[in-house]
């Protein structure tokens, strides 16, 4: 679980930091980033809700880590002030 280490380290976050956070033991945790032991639905859904993204982002099912629909309109937002601001250049 890759995906949990670089959340964790994006954020400069220590292991035990998200393990308080969660209620996931520091060990577990340790585990799951370097692939020993996968997390139950239970831990995924803990680590989810912390970093703000979808379960599917955190399994590698997806690589859009948004978790609400505002974040993806966020995005599709700042895509089109990027598109109006390069058709003021051209």
């Amino acid at each position: 679980m890759n995906r949990i280490r670089s959340l964790r380290e994006d954020r400069d976050l220590r292991q035990i930091d998200v393990a308080n956070a969660t209620g996931i033991d520091q060990k577990t945790l340790s585990n799951y980033e370097t692939g020993k032991t996968n997390p139950d639905s239970y831990a995924l859904i803990k680590l989810a809700d912390f970093f703000e993204v979808t379960i599917d982002y955190l399994v590698g099912r997806t690589d859009n880590n948004f978790d609400k629909k505002c974040d993806i309109k966020k995005k599709i937002e700042s895509i089109q002030k990027d598109l109006e601001d390069l058709k003021m250049i051209l």
